[in-house]
């Protein structure tokens, strides 16, 4: 196996509001900053991870391509869920062994239509999309089965906002709030805020790693794991995949500095802790998390660069970044970093 590390990692300040930028223009800015930071402006291989449905067009990816220029040419490769399997993608690219770069990005525009009724469009168009049960009833059927305890989600919640406020990228939101449902038992703000944004990260084999980086962000273990889309042949309260993905990166053979963990419902952190197994001296989300921002196709990469961050600025040996798709933490994706 090759040593591949992220080298570079940028994103956007991302915006609860449509502030009128194209795909392009959006990624443009963490495009140029990745850029700037590795001196690279051409890369081996390309790969990109976004939704159409976001956007309300087709192939929105390809016109987001205008971002990195059409000359001269690219190898380039795109995968219509979140950008951290777009790393994945590259990662093995990388194996082949003919390239020793590769940039990876993520983007999605969620004010630009109802959340909740577009995600509906992953499930199964013959027996789960017509019952007309979205991603927060599916979650609240979880967060039920979990028997999360209320005032640990409060806390969740309140720590989320509070480490995002003090991150320039993240929403700047106040702390929870208010007795009502959204849907029992989830209060509105257990949910993740609807964010625009976008995210790049730069990987880079060995020696050419290192001659980028100071202090490159090594990825020691890569897995991902699904399990089966209807919820009736699950166990909701727990995450079978993200455990199984965990065992196999090798999350727990030695200690954790940072975990970011892509909880896009506060319940989702408390069974996510217990699948990775993670000791309470690890620092969950320090970065605010999916529950600060989240720029849906772009927030599973944001923890992998964000976990990758820690160690490129030298304030941790060894982190996790996790990134799922799908109902109920149905298909999850962990990277182990080390510097």
């Amino acid at each position: 196996m090759r040593e591949i590390a992220v080298v570079a990692f940028a994103q956007t300040h991302h915006s609860a509001t449509d502030e009128g930028h194209s795909e392009s223009e959006l990624i443009l800015p963490p495009l140029e900053e990745v850029r700037r930071k590795t001196g690279l402006r051409k890369f081996g291989f390309t790969c990109s991870g976004s939704c159409d449905y976001l956007a309300g067009a087709p192939f929105s990816f390809v016109s987001a391509l205008d971002a990195l220029g059409a000359w001269p040419p690219i190898s380039e490769s795109h995968v219509e869920m979140d950008a951290a399997w777009a790393l994945y993608e590259a990662w093995v690219r990388l194996q082949h062994g003919d390239v020793d770069s590769a940039l990876v990005y993520g983007f999605g525009k969620s004010s630009q239509g109802d959340l909740r009724e577009i995600m509906t469009l992953q499930l199964d168009p013959y027996y789960l999309a017509p019952l007309g049960l979205d991603q927060v009833s599916f979650a609240a059927l979880q967060a039920s089965a979990a028997g999360a305890d209320r005032a640990a989600l409060d806390e969740i919640v309140r720590r989320s906002r509070a480490d995002g406020r003090v991150n320039p990228y993240a929403l700047d939101l106040p702390d929870p709030a208010g007795d009502a449902f959204e849907v029992e038992p989830l209060r509105p703000y257990d949910i993740a805020p609807i964010t625009d944004g976008a995210a790049a990260v730069v990987l880079a084999a060995g020696d050419l790693a290192r001659e980028l980086c100071e202090r490159p962000a090594w990825i020691t273990g890569l897995a991902h794991r699904i399990e089966p889309h209807y919820l009736g042949m699950r166990d909701l309260a727990r995450s079978a995949s993200a455990a199984e993905a965990a065992r196999a990166a090798g999350v727990g053979k030695g200690h954790v500095d940072v975990a970011e963990l892509h909880a896009q419902f506060s319940h989702e952190e408390l069974i996510l802790r217990q699948a990775l197994e993670l000791p309470e001296a690890t620092a969950v989300n320090p970065s605010g998390g999916p529950l600060a921002a989240n720029p849906v196709m772009a927030t599973g990469l944001i923890r992998i660069g964000e976990a990758a961050q820690r160690i490129l600025d030298g304030g941790a040996s060894r982190t996790v970044g996790h990134a799922s798709s799908g109902p109920c933490l149905q298909h999850n994706l962990v990277t182990v970093l080390e510097a």
